[in-house]
């Protein structure tokens, strides 16, 4: 089926191939572009293999009853906008997806606007966003017949990649940077069983490096340069659509790290709209940190035809990340759907994230900076008080703990960092106090707090 169905277009020089023809590295021979899936049977409407938008609605709301596993996951659940496998009984699954949409009444008061939601998915199995692709990417490499998957990565991509490969049966190779990832990530990956290699170097260096192994050994690559990676993370997107009985938000913003998601979710939508089960894409915005702006940089020196790397520095470990691998893909995307791309201080990132805290969501910091880019959004007119607006949040509080303690201890940032921000931070701080175990002393820290 899946060989079939789908085909890989390089997104530089438009060259199609077959999926099992490309490249280790998963580059373009003739250009080393990256390439996209794509569906030749879509394109003509009313042909055999071009999906029917009214009976998939019905059989994706019917599967959602389904005790099936398949029907279980939130990726493949979606499984005809994605045939990639010559038999989904293949499908490597942990029950990924169906991540919830929360409504955010505090941000949204403070903010004027009508409805703010955030789409969480660090609600799934190993607490990021990377699962929904791992599902798709690592099954394609089992029904091929690799033994040994890997991947370069900040935390996220190597704790999904451990456990599908874990769940597979497979092998897994992880190279991180030194002393460059958060360990609560870390801890995930070793958990699962990946062979896991501290690279003297940083994410962009890892890549690199993994690459060159991939050309020398059978070892499946899982970053997100692996298109199959991108299909499984365009299906939140269909999960939001569906939440919005078919009619997508006015705004979906998006964190900025190698640019992998927004790339996937812009997809999402489009082929939503091409098939006619949606009328029109929501603007999509990246948010990059200030210290990890290449993008940013890109679209406002070239607008977007050239890309110059970083020295990535930011707390946010999961968008430390200097020359994002799908960076033409994610511009285009913006430019597509009316976005912006824009960054966030250090700062910035730590308020926002102690917002969405008080809201009961937890999550990583590099999730918070779509919460930061919002506010610089709605301050500059492009978002407008009636506007439905989606942030995605990638990962867990959870992902990084310690984090979220220094920022409570008020270690987390320096003072020039603090600088103007002083007042908010410390209405958001809640620092653990040291009491006697008596009534009297827990009430008088609680003086004027209750009763």
């Amino acid at each position: 089926m899946g060989e079939n169905l789908h085909q890989l277009r390089c997104f530089g020089c438009g060259n199609r191939i077959a999926g099992a023809e490309v490249r280790p590295d998963f580059r373009c021979a003739h250009c080393g572009e990256l390439f996209e899936v794509e569906y030749p049977g879509w394109s003509q409407r009313g042909g055999h293999d071009r999906p029917n938008p009214g009976a998939l609605k019905w059989l994706w709301r019917e599967r959602r009853s389904s005790s099936e596993a398949l029907d279980q996951s939130g990726v493949w659940r979606y499984r005809e906008m994605l045939p990639i496998l010559d038999n989904f009984g293949d499908a490597v699954s942990l029950r990924e997806g169906n991540a919830p949409l929360y409504h955010l009444p505090r941000a949204a008061k403070a903010l004027g606007i009508d409805q703010l939601y955030a789409k969480h998915q660090g609600m799934n199995p190993t607490g990021s966003f990377k699962d929904t692709g791992m599902t798709a990417a690592l099954s394609v490499a089992r029904q091929r017949g690799f033994e040994w998957v890997a991947c370069a990565s900040t935390g996220n991509t190597s704790a999904s990649m451990a456990a599908y490969a874990a769940r597979a049966g497979l092998r897994s190779l992880v190279l991180i940077p030194e002393g460059k990832i958060a360990w609560g990530k870390l801890s995930q990956a070793m958990d699962y069983g990946a062979r896991t290699l501290q690279v003297q170097s940083d994410f962009d260096g890892c890549l690199r490096l993994l690459t060159e192994i991939v050309r020398q050994a059978p070892i499946y690559l899982l970053n997100s340069v692996n298109p199959y990676r991108l299909e499984g993370q365009k299906t939140p997107a269909f999960e939001i659509a569906e939440a919005f009985d078919w009619n997508v938000p006015d705004h979906l913003i998006v964190p900025g790290g190698n640019l992998g998601n927004s790339s996937a979710l812009g997809k999402g939508f489009r082929e939503l709209r091409e098939l006619g089960m949606v009328a029109r894409m929501p603007h999509i915005s990246v948010i990059q940190a200030a210290g990890a702006n290449p993008l940013v940089r890109s679209l406002v020196q070239t607008q977007g035809a050239r890309l110059e790397p970083v020295d990535a520095q930011t707390r946010a470990t999961a968008i430390r990340i200097g020359n994002p691998a799908s960076w033409r893909k994610a511009a285009r995307v913006i430019q597509e759907s009316g976005g912006c791309c824009l960054d966030v201080t250090e700062a910035e990132i730590a308020i926002a994230k102690a917002e969405l805290g008080a809201e009961g969501l937890g999550c990583e910091p590099a999730s918070a900076v779509t919460l930061a880019g919002l506010k610089k959004l709605r301050a500059q007119g492009a978002v407008r008080p009636v506007d439905t607006v989606v942030l995605v949040l990638t990962g867990h509080t959870l992902k990084d703990a310690d984090y979220t303690i220094e920022f409570h201890r008020g270690t987390l940032l320096t003072d020039e960092e603090k600088r103007g921000h002083d007042a908010e931070i410390d209405a958001l701080r809640r620092d653990a106090v040291t009491v006697e175990a008596t009534a009297a002393a827990v009430l008088a820290a609680l003086k004027g707090e209750v009763g």
